[in-house]
């Protein structure tokens, strides 16, 4: 059936919307903008004219297109190479999506998506409409099928998993460059003990390279192996030179609304490094090195502005 122009409109005005949901149950951008087209698919084929409030439908069909992508992702992930981790998205990127509360900005945080992936499909996809889309639980309970009861316990249900995971409270923004620019420094003296005091006792470093990149296929664990593995990280040498393709430029930036490390080598964004800063010192440490989830991160660091980097590494070969 053909579509009228203010049909095709009227989805791309959800469009951001439905992007947005689509990044915070999927963890993907890359997988969010396909859901997305499948559901355009399904509106082009859809007899519009009969859909009563196009929203609703949008978002019942995308949600539950995620919620399929879940099930199936999570069996592929039992075969992913290393870590899996969420891709980032930098500052200005608009699957963001909203950020007019401290909620919804904490609902994308990295450290927010990586907790959702303990949820079950269902408790992510109840918490995302709630929490970051402040949908009720009536609106819930019509997308997925269940009852308005089932809702609300499945959110009180996931939102207490993830609060557990987030037991301690970050630092503001101020304070957070201010430790980040004291982590460089530490982390190119070649010495550990100004790293581990920089860092919670039960810091922990994770990355992701997909099998493509070296990232640390179990992680770290611990102040003292997470400062040796940054001590080495941030060490120049043939090997890093090699491995990072030329010279690295490492900036300050912010990703999924929280502090990060931003490296690039030749404008490629080379890696992503989100930070949880709290009171206590540097908690977690999310490295994301696969260069297929850091592909959205580069067209979006070439279309915005910055400034220099904090840090030049391999600038001459060793």
């Amino acid at each position: 059936m053909a579509q009228t122009m203010s049909e095709v409109d009227r989805f791309e005005a959800a469009r951001p919307r439905l992007a947005a949901i689509a990044y915070r149950l999927l963890g993907s951008a890359s997988e969010a903008e396909d859901v997305v087209q499948e559901t355009y698919l399904r509106w082009q084929a859809a007899d519009t004219g009969r859909i009563e409030v196009p929203e609703a439908w949008l978002t019942k069909v995308l949600t539950n297109l995620c919620l399929n992508q879940l099930t199936s992702a999570r069996a592929r992930r039992e075969t992913y190479v290393g870590q899996w981790l969420p891709e980032p998205l930098l500052a200005g990127d608009p699957m963001l999506g909203p950020a007019d509360t401290a909620e919804r900005r904490e609902s994308v945080s990295y450290a927010v998506l990586t907790l959702l992936e303990r949820l079950t499909p269902g408790e992510r996809a109840v918490y995302v409409l709630r929490e970051a889309f402040d949908y009720p639980h009536r609106e819930i309970a019509r997308i997925l099928d269940i009852t308005e009861a089932a809702s609300q316990q499945t959110f009180h249900r996931a939102r207490k998993h993830v609060a557990a995971g987030k037991a301690r409270a970050e630092v503001d923004e101020a304070a957070a460059r201010r430790i980040i620019e004291e982590f460089l420094v530490a982390a190119t003296s070649g010495r550990t003990e100004p790293l581990v005091r920089l860092l919670t006792q039960d810091a922990v470093a994770i990355g992701d390279g997909g099998g493509k990149v070296p990232a640390g296929a179990k992680g770290f664990k611990g102040a003292l192996a997470v400062a040796r593995f940054m001590r080495g990280l941030f060490k120049p040498g043939p090997a890093q030179r090699a491995l990072a393709g030329g010279s690295v430029e490492i900036h300050a930036a912010t990703a999924n609304w929280g502090p990060a490390l931003v490296a690039v080598v030749d404008g490629r964004v080379f890696g992503v490094m989100c930070l949880e800063i709290t009171a206590e010192g540097i908690a977690v440490f999310h490295n994301q090195v696969n260069p297929d989830k850091l592909e959205r991160a580069t067209r979006q660091w070439a279309a915005t502005g910055h400034g220099e980097p904090l840090l030049r590494l391999f600038s001459d070969p060793v």
